[in-house]
């Protein structure tokens, strides 16, 4: 006999007219049958309203060799549902008659449900051995009492605890509610007889609305199937959660999605109704911790999971286990279900469970140790937003003890996010306050989402003193100070404007590219850490991290319809990715090299990738085919980068072959080439020696301009004639990485090498900008789609986004690290350099500026009383400045080396000197007397003063020598270090002076003594810097590793091993470092002054 003829004859429902298959679920259905193994037994398939657990069934058993092997007495299929006695009464008579159709057993049917039950067994056991029987859609246990006599059953339930008054062995198979897109997808083709790939963006969106749902999808199919061009009406209705309208005749027993639900919903015992009418408050997609319903509902722990048990048997929850912890969940379609029909108390739950909150906590004492800590940090806010608790929500979000809890938490990312979605609350309270909360997050996110977590007080210290985020701060650091604590004042801010908006450190790693998506709202990053990042720009919160590549990322590049992210990278692999998703799309491996850059095309229409590869060539890639569709020959170089006109007809690219080259999309054929190299020739040099690597290019709004970067210049050629229209130069200390034109004006982005970026005019040639902030290398700066942001990446791991309109303008002079600090009484005296040289007089308190002289100064320095200053320059010269009457003093006899340091003696009448050699010089400028103190045998240092004119100097040479500076006599020498000594420091006792060295070592020494008292071993790096203690009896050493410790000063013993502090980055070359210290008096051990060095 058939599989069909069986299947027929025992009532198993035919395949809907619309089927796809689910091989992983059937097949699961079916190694349950075959392991009752002809025995009696259960199996049962469970899951939610409308997951399609009936047609999977009915799929199991339509197989031959399951139906010969395990069943060859037949199946036989009774559809239940929700009945009473007498309801079970006529199925099982049904049944029964079904069976014994030539009436050989009686002739009357059954009286009561015990006598059908054994008529029943009779007749499986007699004449239908070896049959399975199929019981779809069960509600109730004591149903299945009446089937419970040793035969094999198959059967479909919401409630999978039906069979636990039972006997025999029991197998359960859960079905997933989710389809899966693709399943869905094709299920709505079939309904309207069009193919997958051309079903619209709508079809997506329905099955990403219902999360898969096989009778959401049915429904709407078969609703489509009648009015075909209803697709965004119903994607509406479904969003705007209206199910009645969902509605349609089929053979599923409900007609609308909202009957199939709100069955389950009133199926359960009056006493536990309102508990689940309490889940209506959680939002999708969140599993919720036990301990949250436990303070909801004011339960013991096990009393609150006993009714939580209840909802998961009848699929009308979902339970996560972790372990010995357990978290609930809705389906999005029960969320959707609840919210709607509940409407009305929504606001009222919400308030319960704030009261309920407050009843046990204090926001900020959450602990990360209670279970339940991450769903309030998560969800408090939404809870009282929605409660309308708007005075409780203000007092949460702008207390900076809220602020400090949660970013240690979770970071400052959903903080941002939730000060942008609140706003509109937060405003009716104080808008500037919210303000002052807001850019506090977003200018400090990228050191608030490290370990270890920073001092937010500290932090605070540093707004401006208008802040509430200031004055909170400063109210917590007056009451830390009586415990002890140390607090530093930024006396000089108001002076300091901060240009980034937003700051975020998504990588762990240089960033070497960024990108905005088309409609603004997300960046996308890569870089050495071998990863995509895509973030809210708005907020800086994570949205995806994919692990791109084996090697490190090098560019990334959104889609025109933002649909797709192209990655290219070191490993030579180009790959494509669903933006949203983060699943990858596409992989292409035909470049032999590096892949250096990646570029869509700018209209949608027609999408192509363009890369270009240190292997010389570009390619162009079409996301419809697997295989490359041109590559360009040409370039005898890397090819660095490229970008597309605005109209798409030509792309360009910059190679390290000096040139600039214009392709023809269409034909893929060399249009012209214009050599960027010729302008850097100068007559004496040949071409063919000089190297000129152009870094990258960007096109004008209108396309009739072009914008190329090589070197320090940016030049700017018209498109039509290739003749240079501007030449710019940024600088000669450093190099562009990146520029970028904005897409609404005249001004160009440009990322330097220097640790800053500028914006420049590119009609009048002027820079507009110099905005800084980065700590290393600016790999990247590029415009937003509407021009009104940019957004920079940097070696420092960070991303900066920058307001086009608000960065400064004016903003080009920049201090140098050559700087000199007087304190005298209540003054605070800066003598410093700027980036064009000039010498600049700083007060500290009110920030006024007196400009002196302009030379090329290398250090400087200021006499004891503030009444001379003191300047050495790149070609040795000393000067002396007399701030009176700004007499200048010259040197006769200057060093023959770029001067390193420079010191007056106390009396201001001398000045002591090194540089880059091996002598030091003592110059009273006054009586133009010169001395040299002349014996190391390397560089020197630096040096110190000692009292009773004495110096103390140390050198490459390893060498630690005392000098009479009236005399010019070396006194004592010690051989301190085989290495470099880099620095030393003298008791405040004057009676031992300490020694670091690169041979990773420190010594403390006697001035009486040849040999050191104690040689401190263990740290790992160099040691760079040392201090005593105020009453001499300890010694604080740094190292490069970022590790300080705490040593006996009388016995050389480790007293103290402090954390690495440094700042968290990577710059290439370099390595993070304390290079300074110092101790605060009375507070011996309780304050470092850290710096990092680059």
């Amino acid at each position: 006999i058939s599989v069909r003829t069986v299947l027929c004859e025992g009532g198993v429902p035919q395949r809907p007219v619309v089927f796809v298959t689910r091989k992983k679920l059937v097949s699961a259905i079916q190694q349950k049958l075959f392991k009752l193994n002809s025995e009696p037994g259960w199996v049962t398939v469970y899951g939610m309203a409308g997951c399609g657990k009936s047609v999977l069934a009915a799929e199991a058993v339509r197989d031959h060799d399951l139906l010969e092997g395990c069943f060859p007495g037949g199946v036989h299929w009774v559809s239940v549902g929700k009945q009473d006695k007498s309801g079970l009464l006529m199925k099982l008579q049904n049944l029964c008659t079904r069976l014994d159709q030539d009436e050989s057993f009686s002739q009357r049917l059954p009286l009561n449900i015990e006598e059908a039950k054994d008529r029943l067994r009779i007749l499986m056991l007699r004449k239908h051995p070896r049959s399975l029987l199929i019981l779809d859609d069960i509600w109730d246990p004591w149903v299945l009492k009446a089937f419970d006599n040793q035969c094999q059953i198959l059967l479909t339930t919401r409630d999978k605890s039906v069979t636990d008054s039972v006997m025999g062995p029991k197998y359960v198979v859960p079905v997933e509610s989710d389809l899966g897109k693709e399943k869905g997808l094709e299920i709505l083709s079939l309904f309207v007889n069009m193919k997958k790939a051309d079903l619209p963006e709508q079809a997506h969106n329905i099955i990403k609305q219902c999360q898969g749902s096989p009778l959401v999808v049915s429904l709407i199919g078969a609703l489509l199937r009648d009015f075909p061009s209803r697709w965004e009406y119903y994607l509406r209705q479904l969003q705007n959660k209206q199910f009645k309208r969902i509605r349609k005749s089929s053979s599923y027993a409900y007609e609308a999605l909202d009957e199939a639900m709100s069955i389950s919903v009133e199926m359960l015992r009056e006493d536990i109704k309102d508990y689940y009418t309490d889940l209506s408050i959680f939002q999708k997609d969140v599993k919720v911790p036990t301990k949250v319903l436990c303070i909801l509902w004011d339960m013991e722990t096990e009393e609150v999971e006993d009714i939580l048990q209840e909802f998961v048997n009848k699929s009308l929850l979902f339970c996560d286990r972790n372990g010995n912890s357990f978290r609930y969940y809705l389906h999005d379609l029960q969320v959707d279900f609840l919210t709607e029909k509940n409407r009305d108390q929504l606001q009222d739950l919400h308030k319960k469970v704030i009261t309920q909150f407050q009843r046990y906590y204090q926001p900020h004492t959450l602990s990360l140790d209670q279970e339940d800590c991450m769903y309030w940090y998560s969800f408090l806010t939404y809870h009282m937003a929605s409660a309308n608790m708007h005075k409780e929500l203000c007092a949460l979000m702008f207390a900076l003890d809220w602020i400090k809890a949660k970013t240690e938490f979770a970071g400052p990312a959903h903080l941002i996010h939730e000060f942008v979605e609140y706003r509109h609350i937060l405003d009716e309270k104080d808008c500037a306050v919210c303000e002052n909360f807001q850019e506090f997050l977003s200018l400090n996110g990228h050191l608030l989402g490290r370990q270890p977590f920073p001092n937010i007080v500290q932090l605070g210290l540093c707004e401006p003193e208008t802040s509430e985020v200031y004055q909170q701060a400063k109210l917590k650091a007056k009451q830390e100070v009586d415990n002890g604590m140390l607090y530093l004042e930024w006396i000089n801010k108001k002076n300091i404007k901060n240009l980034s908006r937003l700051v975020v450190r998504p990588h762990t790693d240089a960033v070497y590219h960024a990108c905005f998506s088309e409609n603004g709202q997300r960046i996308a990053s890569c870089g050495a850490d071998k990863t995509l990042q895509v973030f809210k720009a708005e907020t800086g919160e994570k949205l995806l991290e994919i692990r791109a590549h084996e090697d490190e990322v090098l560019c990334c590049a959104f889609s025109t319809d933002d649909r797709f992210i192209a990655t290219c990278s070191v490993d030579k692999k180009v790959k494509i990715w669903d933006s949203m998703t983060g699943k990858l799309v596409h992989t292409y491996d035909e470049h032999s090299e590096q892949v250096n850059c990646c570029q869509f095309t700018n209209n949608s229409h027609h999408l192509l990738l363009a890369t270009g590869s240190s292997d010389c060539f570009l390619k162009l890639w079409d996301l419809n085919r697997t295989e490359c569709r041109n590559t360009m020959f040409g370039h005898t170089n890397s090819v660095n980068h490229c970008r597309f006109s605005p109209d798409d007809k030509l792309l360009a690219s910059c190679s390290a072959d000096g040139t600039l080259k214009f392709w023809d999309v269409k034909s893929a054929n060399e249009r012209k080439s214009i050599n960027v190299k010729q302008f850097f020739l100068s007559s004496e040099e040949p071409q063919e020696e000089m190297e000129v690597m152009v870094k990258c290019c960007s096109w004008s709004s209108d396309g009739s301009r072009i914008m190329v970067a090589a070197k320090n210049k940016i030049f700017l050629f018209d498109i039509h004639t290739s003749g240079l229209l501007a030449e710019i130069h940024t600088g000669h200390h450093s190099t562009i990485q990146y520029c970028d034109f904005s897409p609404q004006n005249h001004l160009a982005v440009v990322a330097l090498s220097q640790y800053c970026v500028e914006l420049w005019n590119m009609d009048s040639c002027l820079k507009v900008a110099d905005c800084r902030g980065h700590l290393s290398w600016v790999h990247c700066a590029m415009f937003s789609p509407d021009g009104t942001s940019f957004l920079t990446s940097s070696d420092d791991q960070t991303i900066r986004l920058w307001e086009t309109k608000k960065v400064c303008e004016n903003s080009a002079i920049v201090l140098k690290q050559e700087i000199d600090v007087a304190f005298q009484e209540n003054e605070v005296m800066v003598l410093a350099v700027d980036n064009i040289r000039r010498l600049q007089l700083i007060n500290g308190k009110t920030s006024q500026i007196d400009y002196l002289a302009e030379a090329q100064v290398s250090c400087c320095c200021l006499s004891p009383h503030l009444q001379y200053i003191a300047f050495g320059g790149n070609d040795g010269a000393l000067e002396i400045l007399e701030l009176l009457n700004n007499r200048i003093f010259q040197s006769r006899d200057g060093h023959k080396n770029t001067v390193r340091h420079i010191q007056f003696t106390a009396d201001g009448k001398t000045l002591i000197s090194s540089a880059d050699d091996s002598a030091i010089q003592v110059w009273n400028w006054q009586s133009e007397e010169y001395v040299s103190l002349q014996a190391h045998q390397e560089t020197v240092k630096d040096f110190r003063l000692l009292p009773n004119s004495r110096l103390l100097s140390w050198s490459f040479d390893g060498t630690v020598k005392i000098w009479n500076v009236t005399t010019g006599k070396m006194e004592k020498d010690f051989v301190c270090h085989q290495d470099t000594v880099l620095s030393c420091d003298v008791s405040p006792d004057a009676t031992k002076f300490s020694s670091t060295s690169a041979d990773k070592t420190a010594k403390i020494w006697s001035f009486e003594l040849l040999s050191p008292l104690h040689e401190l071993k263990g740290h790992k790096g160099c040691v760079r810097c040392s201090v005593f203690s105020v009453d001499s009896t300890l010694l604080a050493t740094g190292d490069d590793n970022g590790e300080i410790r705490i040593w006996n000063a009388s016995n050389g013993e480790l007293l103290h091993l402090c954390d690495p502090i440094f700042v968290n980055i990577h710059v290439e070359g370099t390595e993070e470092f304390v290079s300074n210290l110092g101790l605060i008096r009375d507070q011996p051990l309780k304050s470092f002054g850290i710096n990092s060095d680059f």
